[in-house]
């Protein structure tokens, strides 16, 4: 018997992605806690201190790519599984992962102009 199998696993990359860019954004979110309540004031400098080492910057790079990554993978689900007509359902993957993409650059040149 040739069992052909169609589909398996299919969700699982997106179902661990999940999970691992929420432990990121998780992470980052106490790492950002920690340093915001550890910088003595609410002044420019100590904002810009905050982000000035490389670390945090990356950091924060990370958890923008991880946030928008999460994002792609919830918006597309929801596409794929309440928009049926396949004319608009791809536009509006183009235009989201578009959006996405382009946020993710304006952080990058947020965090790397300070």
């Amino acid at each position: 018997m040739n069992r052909v199998v169609v589909g398996a696993h299919y969700g699982l990359k997106d179902w661990l992605a999940q999970r691992v860019t929420a432990v990121v954004m998780a992470l980052y979110t106490l790492i950002f806690a920690i340093g915001a309540l550890s910088m003595g004031g609410l002044s420019y400098e100590n904002w810009h201190g905050l982000f000035a080492g490389g670390f945090m910057r990356f950091a924060t790079f990370l958890f923008f790519a991880s946030l928008m990554y999460h994002a792609w993978v919830g918006v597309r689900d929801i596409y794929m599984d309440y928009i049926k007509p396949t004319s608009v359902r791809l536009v509006l993957h183009a235009v989201t992962l578009l959006l996405l993409i382009g946020y993710l650059g304006w952080a990058a040149q947020v965090l790397w102009r300070l």
